[in-house]
């Protein structure tokens, strides 16, 4: 049976003719990557859709924009940076075979997930308990719809994380669980990079 170690090897892939060097290694399988770029071109689309509305209502999204409390979001943009490199670091450990580091690194991704989920749950409970609901305006609502979307996507990343921890746990991984370890880790990028995008439009740019 073929294992991560000789994924490794594969990972280089093919040498090319022209420089003789191995060639880049794409992690992941092709159709984790189309499922990915589909769905960042729905939230960019969403972003599109959101810009074009704060741009005809700028005094009212300000408004409601500064009722926003920024420390939420920063906390946790901190939390899903330091995830992703967690998660960067276990696909690190299980291809060098350092097999104690990397299922206590995708627990730690999970933990910090865990904690943007509870964030998230404190910064909605304030905002209902004022009476702010997605019905309450045109911001409102882009927020409660985007912010909503992904906290759905936060929720599967996290079932995701969960599998790389029970395959991280495994003696040795085939090429192909290999991969979908990849693929899964590349899926928590997005997430962390959604909101990367999402924490500046939402609570800063004006």
């Amino acid at each position: 049976m073929s294992t991560v170690a000789e994924s490794e090897a594969d990972a280089t892939g093919p040498e090319s003719p022209a420089s003789g060097k191995p060639a880049k290694h794409i992690p992941g399988e092709e159709g984790t990557w189309i499922f990915i770029l589909g769905d960042m071109t729905v939230f960019a689309l969403l972003f599109g859709v959101f810009i074009d509305a704060r741009s005809k209502h700028p005094v009212l999204f300000d408004h409601s924009q500064a009722i926003l409390n920024q420390n939420y979001g920063a906390i946790n943009t901190l939390l899903l940076l330091s995830s992703s490199m967690m998660v960067i670091t276990g696909i690190r450990a299980i291809r060098h075979d350092i097999r104690g580091l990397a299922p206590a690194m995708f627990l730690g991704a999970i933990g910090c997930g865990l904690g943007f989920a509870f964030m998230k749950y404190l910064e909605w409970s304030e905002k209902f308990s004022h009476g702010i609901k997605p019905a309450t305006n045109d911001f409102w609502m882009y927020y409660f719809i985007l912010t909503g979307l992904h906290f759905f996507h936060l929720i599967l990343g996290m079932l995701v994380l969960t599998y790389l921890f029970v395959q991280s746990r495994k003696p040795a991984l085939t090429v192909r669980q290999f991969a979908f370890v990849e693929g899964g880790a590349c899926f928590w990028h997005m997430v962390d990079l959604l909101w990367i995008v999402l924490f500046p439009l939402l609570y800063l740019v004006k």
